[in-house]
């Protein structure tokens, strides 16, 4: 069974004062479902410090936003794999929306990086979607597969093996739009089946989640479907409440939540 994931993506918000705030009150309200979901929290690279040191013990993991293509050398303004590798980073987001379209990072640009991540130890969470007119027009599967179908190329189908994707259709990111549980799930299991084509056993392995405009008014109806395995959050993730009831929605998923924890300390 894929154990569910609830990633935090806090974007270029954030500051010393506020993060520290934030984290006291989120991670108590996390407490009752930290061992039946996996949690990450991906803050600025500038709090990456801060966020590791907050989180400490609790088993929710520090995770980035991106990494470089590169190893090391004249790339003034990347971060390398390896660097957040050694912040203690778990997992790095590679190819997020904003990524694509407002930095103009292209398929085999996103499946460098994701091969940095690999290469360096990390969990790569391969974002992956469609705009409103490649869906209006048929392509939003097209338009998917072959932004998978790049890391393949990149690492070999096997390369995938133990990483995330998250499915964020890109009309629904920042828009207050959010794609329907049908459209959500169907997708979800279209991109399994190409997976499956692909390497047998893929397809039901890996764990695929779902961003795009998830809040704790719609989590539950979206998370009930067996192909999400949770969710990427963005806005909602900077308020301690409403990250707190998507958790909930997505641990209430399970047949029998675990409600036990560690200790924060």
């Amino acid at each position: 069974m894929r154990k569910p994931i609830l990633i935090a993506n806090w974007k270029m918000n954030g500051s010393l004062h506020a993060n520290q705030a934030l984290l006291v009150r989120m991670l108590a309200k996390l407490r009752p479902f930290r061992k039946a979901v996996d949690l990450a929290i991906c803050p600025p690279f500038p709090y990456l410090f801060q966020v590791r040191d907050l989180l400490g013990y609790t088993g929710i993991a520090l995770g980035a936003q991106n990494a470089s293509s590169a190893t090391s050398g004249a790339h003034t303004g990347e971060v390398s794999a390896t660097m957040l590798q050694e912040m203690g980073c778990r997992y790095v987001l590679v190819g997020h929306s904003e990524r694509r379209s407002l930095y103009h990072e292209s398929n085999a640009d996103v499946a460098a990086r994701f091969r940095q991540v690999r290469s360096a130890g990390m969990t790569p969470v391969l974002c992956v979607g469609e705009t409103l007119e490649e869906r209006e027009q048929g392509q939003a599967m097209a338009a998917i597969e072959s932004q998978v179908q790049a890391v393949i190329d990149e690492t070999g189908v096997t390369g995938l093996e133990g990483s995330i994707i998250a499915y964020e259709p890109v009309w629904a990111i920042g828009t207050g739009r959010t794609a329907t549980p049908e459209q959500v799930s169907d997708t979800h299991r279209a991109l399994r089946q190409f997976l499956e084509s692909h390497y047998p056993g893929m397809g039901e392995a890996i764990r695929i989640v779902y961003g795009g405009s998830v809040k704790a008014g719609n989590a539950a109806e979206l998370f009930q479907s067996p192909e999400v395995d949770g969710g990427l959050i963005g806005d909602a993730s900077l308020q301690a409440d409403e990250f707190s009831d998507i958790g909930t929605a997505l641990a209430d998923t399970l047949a029998e939540p675990d409600s036990e924890c560690d200790a924060l300390d």
